[in-house]
């Protein structure tokens, strides 16, 4: 049986997205990062690596987004653990039926048009979880 990646990408909330950039671009010798501005999350993101497992540094587009308000109550780090399923309307309807509190009830637009959802931390150590449609 061959396994399948889980693990789409983490995503990290930053204050200064350039002065972020510049310190993960040290870290994977990857100088020109996808970046890319998420309207409907307020949010401004820059994308280290291709395929599973890459790193999302979101910058706040508004200081009344979700990310803003993280970094305000939390400061910058770790915001989301992001994980592939292959049907995510199918999946929100087994967690919603299994009484996990969901943040998305329905499939919306992430980064590179991809089909996201967020579940509340609630239901999963304190861990904000977004699963992304593989």
């Amino acid at each position: 049986m061959v396994k399948k990646e889980i693990i789409s990408h983490l995503g990290i909330a930053v204050s200064d997205l350039e002065e972020a950039i510049a310190q993960y671009s040290l870290i994977t010798g990857d100088n020109e990062p996808i970046i890319e501005e998420v309207e409907d999350q307020k949010v401004k993101v820059a994308i280290f690596g291709k395929g599973a497992g890459r790193v999302e540094l979101l910058s706040a587009t508004n200081a009344d987004s979700a990310v803003a308000r993280f970094i305000d109550k939390r400061g910058p780090g770790l915001h989301h653990v992001c994980i592939y399923v292959d049907d995510l309307e199918k999946k929100l309807s087994e967690l919603k039926e299994a009484g996990v509190k969901l943040i998305d009830e329905k499939p919306r637009a992430g980064a590179g048009g991809k089909k996201i959802a967020f579940v509340h931390p609630s239901g999963f150590n304190n861990v904000l979880i977004e699963l992304e449609q593989s």
